[in-house]
């Protein structure tokens, strides 16, 4: 038997039992894409943080040209097993030249590592996979090769200021082979403004040594300046 005929074009009335189908929310942007290093809460600032080490690396500037290079020798406090400084809460005060990372210095400072994140953040970009807040997994920062572990020679107390010269490296002012692709993969955040690169970084120094920073400080409220020393 043949079935009877429809009209074309008549579509067929929705029941009305059936659930309409809800828009799924898009998934909130991360906080480093959307809040400007000044008006970060204190975990919000301090989760920026890898740990990798590199700011406590012992840094060489030309007196002439100004030049920065790095050196594989570590600050006094520094646990090069941990990655961490070993007595943070008084370390201004055992390290009088550590220098504090605020908005405001994190602006002015040359001579961050390429791959840090108040760095990144600072110059409009995005966080490479391996960082904890992408990866969930603090030790993903030493799988990607990023972090310092087993690179440092020393404390700075073991060495003097002619044998620092001799420990000059550049792999600390560089990207890792395992962090290249997540660096030509990332996305910019948006409005912010293009990298820079570090004033004289990589390049041969032949003088004194200049601050490194410690772990970093809770920021100051916006329109207020930071005390911290």
């Amino acid at each position: 038997m043949t079935p009877p005929a429809r009209r074309p074009g008549r579509p067929r009335a929705a029941s009305p039992d059936a659930a309409s189908p809800e828009a799924v929310p898009a998934p909130a942007a991360p906080f480093w894409r959307t809040t400007p290093l000044a008006a970060m809460s204190a975990a919000q600032w301090e989760s920026l943080c890898d740990g990798c080490g590199r700011c406590c690396l012992v840094k060489l500037e030309d007196e002439e040209t100004e030049a920065i290079a790095y050196t594989d020798v570590a600050c006094r406090l520094f646990d090069a097993g941990t990655c961490r400084c070993t007595d943070y809460e008084n370390r201004s005060e055992q390290v009088s030249d550590c220098v504090r990372l605020t908005p405001e210095t994190v602006e002015d400072i040359g001579w961050l590592p390429p791959t840090c994140a108040y760095r990144l953040v600072r110059d409009g970009e995005d966080l490479p996979f391996w960082h904890p807040l992408v990866s969930g997994d603090p030790a993903s920062v030493a799988a990607a090769g990023v972090a310092v572990t087993g690179k440092v020679a020393g404390l700075e107390t073991q060495f003097g200021l002619f044998e620092l010269v001799d420990r000059i490296v550049s792999w600390p002012a560089r990207w890792p082979r395992g962090a290249r692709q997540a660096r030509k993969g990332a996305g910019a955040a948006a409005g912010g403004p293009k990298a820079r690169a570090p004033r004289g970084a990589g390049e041969a120094i032949t003088a004194r040594p200049i601050p490194e920073a410690g772990e970093p400080a809770m920021p100051p409220r916006p329109g207020k300046a930071d005390q911290a020393g």
